[in-house]
């Protein structure tokens, strides 16, 4: 399939080369929210109370209820307490006093360190950690996609089993209702590469229906929803992007890029728009709260609604409603209107502060978008650059002048390249070495370029679920078995004493620490679960549960507040069913999360 360049960071395919009947795994575009903030584009995050939302009393409402509050003087006892400190020290006692942690330590101790009036909890052996953090995920996105039906390969394994929903989902459907699914990866689920009008249409009837690909740059409709949209073979390819068609010229329902889908889309703003924000925004920390994260980090804050944000941001942490601290980064792409925007480094509260500048130089190596050395498996192309090495030296110095963290994503290995002679030049030009900048991804790793990351003092963030989800594709599909087990090199950072994390960036992966933490322990594929991917590169449990709590904090530059369980700190625990030190590897992921807190206050109970 020929493309055709880049359009707002999205690549296309040119009109000639009709898309076939099934777009390719070699030329879907597996991207993330980094790479593709189309939505936000195209006005489906429609925020039009945003404005009054600053004022916390408009998040006050019934629909929240009554936020939580922090419980008086107590004492946790009968736990295993991992406190995450600079010794990894196991404590038998953990006493909270309003939203700081009182003591920590033996029964004794603690008991002796506080007055007798503490309510005394039996934890009944469970085992107690510092909430986790899940240092690069993407809010908005999450707020508004968790609404659709999620069709991915956890809840339909098959192509066959998103047919399947689909059909139960229109039987179901009232008249004039849409069907919105996301999270559809060709690439993880078993069938054709990509779901047709022919295949849609014999389930869904009348009933329109629109399925978002995982990357948020493909859409597949259905012959109904196309028919409203008034789109036909007649149609064109608006500019960047393009309509899959049938041989005869007729749409296929593969739509490629925001301005194909967006046509369609708009038929429908009116059901697709959040309305709700606080609901929404809560519904993001609940769910957060959940699988026991007490702190994320929002990378690529403003790509949606700019500025205002940052409004709802405040305004949820002023509310009392916010259960997740939430530490954010400003989508770079948006700098004319952050360069209008009273925002610097450190802005903000404990609940929501502003910490960096993200910088997205490159796509995704599952889209075969990452910018490599050399070109992917079986083709000629080396990815692209979203920003040009000389202009990226650019940003990251001005941004590193203006005290900001700057974050990079760079996922390709030459990607990686630029970034790193991107941050020689800002220190050669004055920058600060001591604002913890980070490389997101950072996925394909060389021995030298470890080297480079160590001398420069950055730290980097992997998205660990390459190698759970993706590892198979990787190997056999995008680059090759040798360059693939460059993938996720926590090992070769731990080993060079560089402070690594792992993070979900969801909406590509779901949040969940514990599996991360099994991930990286494993390095175990999920369609190939008796192989690893290099083994090489395996963590122990203690090392990865420091990636998502002490470390991850020292990242979002929050290591004073929360990351471990330390007198003074924030009262932010989880309490588990298990110590994933003591159960196999393999299991880490199924634990269950009993309990959040937050600042003293219980924000989840199972």
């Amino acid at each position: 399939m020929e493309q055709s360049g880049t359009i707002d960071g999205v690549r296309s395919v040119s009109a000639k080369s009709g898309c076939g009947s099934h777009h390719g795994k070699a030329t879907d575009l597996f991207g993330c929210p980094c790479c593709a903030p189309v939505l936000g584009e195209l006005g489906l995050l429609s925020l039009p109370h945003m404005a009054a939302s600053a004022n916390a009393l408009a998040w006050k409402n019934e629909s929240l209820g009554v936020p939580p509050q922090a419980v008086g003087l107590t004492i946790f006892t009968n736990a295993t307490v991992i406190t995450a400190d600079a010794d990894f020290s196991i404590a038998e006692a953990l006493a909270i006093d309003g939203d700081k942690i009182l003591a920590v330590g033996s029964l004794e101790d603690v008991r002796a360190s506080v007055p007798d009036t503490a309510t005394i909890v039996d934890a009944g052996g469970k085992t107690i950690l510092p909430g986790f953090i899940e240092p690069h995920m993407h809010f908005f996105p999450i707020a508004m996609l968790s609404r659709f039906e999620d069709v991915g390969a956890v809840n339909c394994p098959t192509v066959a089993s998103v047919l399947d929903r689909v059909g139960e989902l229109a039987k179901s459907a009232n008249e004039g209702e849409w069907i919105i699914g996301r999270q559809f990866d060709p690439s993880l689920q078993d069938g054709p590469d990509a779901i047709t009008c022919e295949m849609l249409d014999p389930v869904t009837g009348d009933t329109p229906c629109l399925l978002f690909n995982a990357s948020l740059h493909i859409a597949y409709c259905n012959s109904a929803a196309f028919k409203i949209a008034g789109l036909s073979a007649e149609t064109p390819d608006p500019d960047g992007a393009a309509f899959g068609r049938n041989s005869d010229g007729s749409l296929n329902g593969v739509c490629q890029g925001g301005p194909a889908f967006g046509q369609v889309l708009a038929h429908n703003l009116a059901a697709m728009a959040l309305e709700d924000v606080p609901a929404a925004c809560k519904h993001v920390c609940d769910r957060a709260n959940q699988v026991g994260i007490t702190t994320f980090c929002d990378q690529a804050s403003g790509s949606f609604q700019g500025a205002n944000e940052l409004a709802a941001f405040d305004a949820f942490a002023r509310s009392g409603h916010m259960t997740t601290r939430l530490r954010y980064s400003l989508f770079g792409s948006f700098a004319d209107t952050w360069d209008k925007t009273d925002v610097s480094f450190g802005q903000g509260n404990e609940f929501a502060r502003a910490t960096g500048w993200k910088i997205v130089s490159d796509g995704s190596n599952q889209g075969r978008t990452g910018l490599q050395r050399e070109p992917y498996l079986g083709r000629d192309d080396k990815g692209m650059a979203y920003v040009e090495a000389a202009d990226l030296k650019q940003q990251v110095t001005q941004r590193a002048l203006e005290g900001w963290q700057v974050v990079v994503h760079a996922n390709g290995d030459q990607a990686i390249d630029n970034t790193l002679d991107a941050f020689e030049a800002a220190y050669e030009a004055g920058a600060p070495r001591d604002m913890r900048y980070r490389i997101e991804h950072c996925s394909v790793l060389h021995d030298e370029q470890i080297a480079r990351i160590k001398k420069l003092g950055l730290s980097p963030s992997f998205l660990i679920g390459h190698i759970y989800y993706w590892a198979k594709a990787f190997r056999d599909e995008v680059f090759g078995p040798e360059k693939a087990k460059l993938l996720g090199r926590a090992r070769s950072c731990q080993d060079a004493d560089i402070p690594w994390t792992m993070h979900s960036d969801e909406p590509v992966s779901e949040m969940g620490p514990l599996r991360c933490i099994e991930n990286a322990v494993t390095r175990q594929m999920w369609k190939e679960p008796s192989s690893t991917l290099n083994a090489d590169e395996r963590v122990t449990v203690e090392e990865a549960i420091l990636s998502i709590t002490r470390v991850a904090a020292w990242q979002c530059h929050s290591d004073h507040e929360v990351g471990s369980l330390e007198v003074g700190k924030f009262a932010d625990f989880v309490v588990l069913d298990n110590d994933p030190r003591k159960v196999p590897e393999n299991e880490i992921s199924q634990i269950k999360v009993l309990e959040t807190w937050s600042g003293g206050r219980q924000v989840y109970a199972s």
